[in-house]
């Protein structure tokens, strides 16, 4: 949306949907996580419309979404897991968005952990809602101009893991900024920001490898883009 998209709130409890019975929908799709800890793993992905952030580098479209019910979302879920042959392959889903924490994902990811699935969820940590204790939490922290802001610590006890994006020429994300995850020893992850300019993504795999190097972070690449899938 590369920060063109309005700003939404989370859905309150008294709202539509708040109760997770359905669900805001851009997409769902079977393909390989590119990125982080699971990255290479089949998975399922369901992207949910809305973010309460406008990140002028998001380079993903989550507007324009379906309301979806929660049963005919676990339906097209565990029907694109399968392969040709009938068999599920596909064990992991992933939640994502825009800002999947906007929505009460709670009861769609307990149907989806007692059907057998991996949940991850992606977010940018602002938001959180009570979720179950097996979902895989991956946290890509956003700096808004004013400096990373430690991520609430209700949040930060589940994280999984961290995602800094980087980018050599962006005072803002040219570094790992402090959100808390030394008190947990968090995974850090760090992954160049695709600019779309050949010189610059070249330098900010340059600083991300130096980073990783340094601090014994992670290196993160988006493997979906080079293997040209979604």
């Amino acid at each position: 949306m590369y920060g063109n998209n309005p700003i939404r709130p989370p859905v309150s409890k008294s709202q539509k949907g708040g109760d997770g019975s359905s669900l805001d929908v851009k997409h769902v799709f079977p393909t390989l996580q590119g990125e982080g800890p699971f990255a290479g793993h089949p998975a399922v992905f369901v992207r949910l419309g809305g973010c309460n952030l406008a990140c002028h580098f998001c380079d993903t479209e989550f507007e324009d979404y379906t309301e979806y019910s929660l049963a005919q979302l676990l339906e097209r879920v565990k029907t694109l897991a399968l392969n040709e042959d009938g068999r599920r392959v596909r064990n992991l889903v992933v939640i994502t968005g825009g800002e999947p924490l906007r929505q009460e994902i709670t009861p769609l990811c307990e149907a989806l952990i007692a059907d057998g699935f991996a949940v991850q969820i992606e977010t940018n940590g602002t938001l959180w809602r009570e979720l179950p204790r097996p979902v895989h939490i991956i946290c890509s922290p956003k700096n808004t101009g004013h400096g990373y802001v430690p991520v609430r610590a209700d949040l930060l006890e589940r994280i999984s893991a961290f995602k800094f994006i980087i980018a050599s020429g962006d005072a803002r994300y040219n570094h790992v900024g402090d959100v808390g995850q030394g008190a947990y020893n968090i995974p850090v992850y760090v992954q160049p920001m695709d600019e779309y300019d050949a010189v610059k993504n070249k330098q900010n795999r340059a600083l991300a490898l130096e980073l990783a190097e340094r601090y014994g972070y992670i290196l993160s690449l988006q493997t979906h883009k080079i293997l040209g899938i979604e």
